[in-house]
């Protein structure tokens, strides 16, 4: 099994997304990329920890591609909005790929390039691309947020 790790606003939309991927074996919504060490969601919506809510993917590369996690990402969110997916806003909201190995990094970098260059996108992709760091799982309520509900996906 390998890991990868996005954000790409509320996590409870990302996770939804990610969890319908064949090869996909267990996903993990949580918060990455800050200063607080074991913050609490009610930290992380102060937008003063440093952190993005992200999802954690489990999955089998022999079954899926990192690429394929990097088309689904892209698919599911505006990387053009600076610290914001429709009405969230802050930077725990923002677009970032948190890589796990430089072949990660490597293929991340080449597919906001061609995502740039094919100028799907009027405006610039702000999406930043970095070194995963400590992954805080997000409290048990979050987890699997919107199939506990029946809801397949959220406004955005």
């Amino acid at each position: 099994m390998a890991k990868a790790t996005f954000a790409a606003g509320c996590f409870w939309g990302v996770e939804a997304a990610f969890r319908q991927v064949q090869g996909v074996t267990n996903t993990a919504v949580g918060y990455t990329g800050g200063n607080t060490p074991d913050p609490t969601y009610e930290q992380v919506c102060t937008d003063r920890t440093g952190h993005a809510e992200a999802v954690e993917v489990e999955f089998d590369p022999e079954k899926v591609p990192y690429e394929r996690l990097l088309e689904v990402f892209w698919q599911n969110h505006d990387p053009t909005q600076l610290n914001r997916q429709g009405p969230d806003h802050g930077s725990q909201y923002r677009s970032a790929i948190f890589t796990h190995t430089p072949e990660q990094q490597t293929a991340a970098e080449a597919s906001k390039q061609a995502l740039d260059e094919s100028k799907k996108y009027r405006q610039p992709i702000v999406t930043q691309i970095e070194p995963a760091s400590t992954f805080y799982r997000a409290e048990e309520y979050h987890q699997q947020y919107l199939e506990k509900r029946g809801q397949s996906s959220c406004h955005i």
